[in-house]
């Protein structure tokens, strides 16, 4: 799945869940939960995907031996998304949020000699991939925008920050990320009101602020082969498209 489908797929599957609740509750003249809103402060718990990407900046080195090495994320996978909620009531329109929790996910990167051939008798020379997998423990902070109630439906719109610190297991392979990041986040989504409890379908987007890649290689150092995949990049950054489920 390219960049640009995997984001079509969340919009539309957001939107689909969302349309089939407005369906079922536009004509309903009763009013679900309706001072749940009024509480100073609730709780809740959301599941969802991620979508994770990494936006590389490639520096043109050129290697010794004739090399220039050159790395991308085409496509990406799915990844599973658990976090608790805690809601604070600022107001008639605001709510500050917080929703600690785990992304699990994983993005290949493409490695692509731009001086190699496919005809090379060794493949290695000419490409090469790297599969980075994570297990990111997530702090998000959040500034919740909620538009006027319609019936049983209230959209909103998201703003804040995110912190996350990767507690998978570091390997020796071509590039290595830094554990710690910070990411600015926006999103969209829609609260549902219904008879036992809140359901508010989410797309949210998610951009890092902090140069994640690791140059200093000491597992490398002895190794010139892997260590010009790292020297061959400039700036990696994060980012992130979630799609996430509230329960509240």
């Amino acid at each position: 799945m390219n960049k640009c489908s995997y984001i079509r797929t969340c919009a539309v599957l957001v939107m689909l869940v969302a349309g089939a609740l407005c369906h079922a509750q536009d004509n309903d003249k009763i009013l679900n939960r309706q001072y749940a809103d009024m509480k100073r402060v609730h709780f809740g718990f959301s599941v969802g995907m991620n979508f994770q990407d990494l936006n590389i900046t490639n520096n043109g080195l050129i290697t010794d031996d004739g090399q220039s090495w050159f790395a991308d994320v085409p496509s990406h996978s799915p990844g599973f998304c658990v976090n608790v909620l805690a809601d604070l009531r600022l107001g008639k329109h605001f709510n500050l949020r917080i929703s600690p929790g785990m992304y699990f996910g994983n993005k290949v990167v493409k490695f692509r000699n731009a001086y190699g051939s496919p005809d090379d008798l060794d493949p290695m020379s000419y490409r090469q991939s790297q599969n980075l997998k994570s297990a990111y423990v997530v702090v998000p902070l959040d500034l919740k925008i909620s538009a006027l109630r319609y019936h049983n439906m209230r959209p909103y719109f998201t703003g804040g920050v995110m912190a996350l610190y990767d507690v998978g297991k570091d390997r020796p392979d071509q590039l290595r990320l830094k554990n710690m990041d910070v990411m600015l986040s926006v999103g969209l989504g829609c609260d549902f009101y219904l008879p036992y409890f809140k359901l508010c379908p989410e797309v949210k987007f998610c951009f890092g602020l902090r140069d994640v890649l690791e140059r200093k290689r000491p597992d490398l150092q002895d190794n010139p082969e892997m260590m010009r995949f790292t020297e061959s990049v400039s700036k990696v950054l994060n980012s992130m498209v979630v799609v996430t489920f509230y329960f509240e």
